[in-house]
């Protein structure tokens, strides 16, 4: 028997048209499971991926923050027939320093970071309860679930609630058989980290304190998010896992 096979299931992540989404959608459909992805736009790349795997991929165009959670459920749902697992990968990120910081741009993080997150998970567990079915929901939180950072309240106060959401919904969901877990990747090579890559600065700050010398890749997500949804994960619930190449032990 193989604990880490996901045939058979279908796996629905938000944010996968690049980057760590893309990363983690395929990862998944390596593992056996069918993708539905829900994006602001066709996602053609990640598409034609995990085609190529011999997956199905299906596609919801929404905007989080904007549409409704149970509308992108249900629409999900009457082309995939059922879902197994969601993955919240959808972020958004605004800079500025908390003396300037704007009410625009707090709610834009919190609506698309938090608010959609757990309106999804609700949407997918009532689903899962529905069938009277197990399931996994995985949040991507972030080192900044642990740490302040600078110049990105919203954004830190977003992966600190999501880290506390993800207990919260673990002791809930748990008689239901859904497990709630969470990923924090560490500092990673995508469009949200490009200003601080390009910083000759930051990035030497960055990469002197990760004792692997280096940016993480989405394909350094992929054991993670294949172990987390996976049978091997059945008794780990409420937790956070690291991927940060040591940041955090630091």
């Amino acid at each position: 028997m193989n604990h880490f096979s996901l045939a058979g299931r279908v796996a629905m992540i938000t944010g996968c048209n690049k980057g760590l989404g893309q990363g983690l959608a395929v990862a998944l459909a390596e593992a056996g499971a069918d993708i539905v992805g829900v994006n602001r736009s066709a996602a053609a790349e990640t598409r034609s991926r995990i085609e190529a795997l011999g997956r199905r991929y299906i596609a919801v165009e929404a905007e989080l923050g904007h549409a409704a959670p149970s509308e992108i459920v249900d629409q999900a749902l009457s082309q995939a027939g059922r879902l197994d697992i969601l993955v919240n990968n959808a972020g958004t990120i605004r800079r500025a320093p908390a003396l300037e910081f704007s009410e625009a741009d707090w709610d834009a993080v919190i609506d698309v970071n938090l608010k959609a997150a757990f309106f999804l998970s609700q949407a997918v567990a009532r689903h899962l309860v529905a069938r009277k079915a197990p399931g996994r929901i995985v949040n991507v939180a972030s080192v900044l679930s642990f740490q302040g950072g600078v110049r990105v309240p919203s954004y830190t106060a977003s992966k600190s609630g999501l880290l506390g959401l993800t207990r919260l919904l673990a002791n809930e969901w748990a008689p239901y058989g859904i497990t709630v877990n969470a990923i924090a990747p560490g500092y990673m090579a995508t469009d949200n980290t490009q200003a601080l890559s390009e910083d000759p600065i930051r990035s030497a700050e960055i990469l002197g304190r990760i004792p692997t010398g280096r940016w993480g890749t989405p394909e350094d997500l992929a054991g993670a998010i294949i172990f987390l949804c996976s049978d091997a994960a059945a008794y780990v619930n409420g937790h956070a896992l690291t991927v940060d190449g040591g940041w955090l032990a630091r």
